[in-house]
């Protein structure tokens, strides 16, 4: 049996696994290339590949059907959209995947961009870089800026990540308020969060950052309703759901000076168009979904990997599987 990874991997992780087992790296960043699936599973069978690694890459009901020898799944994120989990459980194949691989990685770009909102830092370096800075005032009288410490920061979505966000917040002194329907409000006070309603949170908050999954529930999460009750001087952050911001709702607010900034780092389409309104409204920041782009991620992810493709390998319990049925049917 072979392994066939197409996500980034740590080289040294890659090493110790190849102590092991077979491995075939092609990282889909190296290739700019996604796998096409009846091809893949082709390959699977042709090549005795019976563990498939993948990050981008979609493994569907015709990957399983061409792939009676593939074995295990890791998908190094912890959304799990692009495997076909009841396909695989029926043809015993297990899944497992990467949770909480960028919980810091997305904080931290989330605190970057909340900062960078709150101090206009791509104005100021646009500025400085661009030789407009030609009185030492302009500074000051330009870039007043407003302080995290003491501001209320409404975290929507209090998973890992929200709460890693709601510990940043705290440590600069904010106050955090999250809002979770899947959360208690116990669970929340006990790491010092006050649970709010999206309503208080929307109305209240001088940052909104949004920590939900893209799902038919979260479409639009944030639309112009939400906007409106929005207070003018208040910032929208989203390293979430590319879904989850109507973006033409927030394009208008923009431009009306209904909210006084916003930062994404994902959207409902991506790369994003030159032709989107987004790339000319004011006040925003735009990142290229970065959030998890950092090598601790791939560091996190090849390492939780490799100790479920070792304990496949070993016939002991996968720490990560998210279809246990699939001992079941592969028994079958």
């Amino acid at each position: 049996m072979r392994a066939l990874i197409l996500a980034p991997f740590s080289g040294r992780v890659l090493d110790q696994l190849r102590r092991r087992i077979d491995v075939a790296y092609e990282s889909w960043l190296d290739t700019n290339m996604i796998q096409d699936p009846d091809e893949l599973g082709m390959r699977l069978t042709a090549e005795n590949i019976g563990i498939l690694i993948v990050e981008a890459d979609f493994v569907f009901d015709e990957v399983f059907d061409a792939a009676p020898g593939l074995q295990l799944v890791g998908v190094c994120r912890n959304a799990l959209n692009h495997v076909d989990i009841e396909s695989a459980t029926a043809h015993g194949v297990a899944v497992t995947h990467a949770p909480g691989r960028n919980t810091a990685a997305v904080a931290e770009l989330t605190l970057g961009l909340m900062l960078s909102l709150a101090r206009r830092i791509p104005a100021a370096h646009t500025m400085v870089s661009g030789a407009g800075w030609t009185d030492p005032s302009l500074g000051y009288r330009y870039f007043r800026g407003r302080e995290i410490a003491g501001s209320a920061i409404g975290v929507v979505g209090f998973g890992q990540i929200g709460r890693a966000v709601a510990r940043i917040g705290h440590a600069l002194g904010g106050r955090v308020l999250a809002f979770d329907p899947f959360v208690t409000d116990a669970e929340m006070q006990t790491l010092g969060v006050t649970a709010a309603s999206l309503d208080v949170i929307a109305a209240t908050c001088d940052f909104v950052s949004l920590h939900v999954p893209d799902s038919d529930a979260t479409t639009h999460l944030v639309d112009a309703t939400f906007f409106s009750k929005m207070r003018r001087d208040a910032y929208l952050i989203n390293t979430s759901g590319g879904g989850v911001v109507d973006p033409i709702a927030l394009v208008d607010a923009l431009s009306a000076g209904r909210i006084a900034g916003a930062a994404l780092d994902v959207y409902e389409g991506q790369p994003l168009p030159a032709s989107s309104p987004l790339m000319s409204a004011p006040n925003l920041i735009l990142t290229p979904h970065i959030g998890g782009a950092t090598a601790e991620t791939i560091e996190r992810h090849s390492s939780m990997m490799a100790s479920e493709i070792e304990a496949l390998l070993d016939g002991t319990p996968l720490q990560y599987v998210v279809n246990p049925e699939y001992r079941a049917a592969r028994a079958r």
